[in-house]
């Protein structure tokens, strides 16, 4: 594979009144074209700052981003900001309650010309169907609908777009584990179908093992560790890794047994 995003030395610093706050400090990785890529670590980590400069919704104070080996600059031309989507946390924050379903969704088509004017509807329809939504929803209010139809919708919106790279930033934390299982799901589809790349942004590791391919791992603005899903969860270099590891909930006594060997690996090994 090769790398769709590039990012080199990224920092990000904002200043509030008297406080200067370093979000992002130094952080390089890669995301390949056609992985989920997660980013992990918790609240204040850094993590959905870094998805915000990837959208340009603001500026890195330091360092650059490469897309498809452009550098990405602070002002985005609208092709490149058709090319990188966002699905966000909150669906029913993120759709327009005076909008209709089908307005929404439309909307990206509309602002994109992607379509005659005269096939935008049958194109809203068509995506609806690849979320696994009645076409019929489109005349909906988001208001009527479940936290799990919302999500979709906003997937669709943003398969309007035709975009390269989404970035997911807690697309499933607001849901119950039903409904998340099943998102989880039908986006691990649509990377398939679509070819899309992702930036699954999320605190919870238990959902990286389900979906992502590769894992960076962030700790108060820095990237802690990177690499495989596989190879993070056999052998965590760094302890906060470790601890994060250690509170996903367990299941069966192997499932135990491995969060004990990976919270204290010198004591398990010396025991054996």
């Amino acid at each position: 594979m090769s790398a769709i995003l590039e990012i080199d030395r990224l920092g990000r610093t904002f200043v509030a009144g008297a406080h200067t706050i370093r979000a992002l400090d130094e952080v390089s990785l890669a995301v390949e074209r056609g992985e989920c890529h997660a980013v992990v670590g918790e609240s204040g980590s850094g993590k959905t700052t870094l998805g915000n400069i990837v959208l340009g919704i603001y500026p890195a104070s330091d360092g650059s981003l490469r897309f498809n080996g452009v550098t990405l600059p602070d002002r985005r031309p609208r092709a490149l900001r058709r090319s990188i989507q966002l699905v966000q946390q909150n669906p029913l924050s993120a759709l327009n309650p005076r909008r209709s379903v089908g307005a929404s969704v439309r909307l990206p088509i509309e602002v994109h010309e992607l379509r005659p004017r005269s096939e935008r509807n049958a194109r809203v329809a068509e995506l609806l169907r690849e979320v696994d939504l009645d076409p019929r929803f489109a005349k909906r209010s988001p208001r009527g609908l479940s936290g799990g139809e919302r999500q979709r919708i906003a997937i669709a919106r943003a398969l309007a777009a035709e975009p390269e790279l989404i970035v997911l930033d807690e697309p499933t934390s607001a849901l119950d584990v039903l409904v998340q299982a099943r998102v989880l799901d039908l986006l691990s589809r649509l990377r398939r179908e679509h070819g899309l790349t992702y930036i699954f942004i999320t605190h919870d590791l238990a959902v990286v093992r389900a979906v992502a391919d590769r894992v960076s791992v962030f700790q108060r603005g820095r990237l802690i560790e990177t690499g495989t899903v596989a190879d993070i969860f056999a052998a965590p270099k760094s302890a906060y890794t470790r601890e994060l590891i250690g509170a996903i909930p367990v299941v069966t006594e192997e499932e135990a047994r491995l969060r004990e060997q990976i919270r204290n690996p010198i004591t398990t090994a010396s025991a054996a």
